[in-house]
């Protein structure tokens, strides 16, 4: 009976154990390590700019995204009324 119980709590504690280990031993995983202060406080990669719209001008578009008019063609539009 002592025995059944200590093979019991022993493959209890053992399948426990297993189930909150780690993924990989940390030796073996390398991972590309990056403090969260050098990743906010880089600059973008991109310099694209975007479009400056006015919300008159935010309106225009979705009325012209909703028509299917072309996205060019819209921007034109908008920018025109200037």
């Amino acid at each position: 009976m002592k025995l059944s119980a200590l093979v019991a709590f022993l493959a209890v504690t053992v399948s426990s154990v297993s189930a909150f280990a780690p993924a990989c031993a940390s030796f073996s995983c390398r991972r590309a390590a990056v403090s969260a202060t050098q990743v906010y406080s880089s600059e973008p990669e991109s310099t694209e700019e975007g479009l400056d719209l006015n919300l008159e001008e935010m309106f225009d578009m979705f009325d012209a995204a909703d028509k299917d008019e072309s996205f060019d063609d819209a921007i034109k539009k908008v920018k025109k009324e200037d």
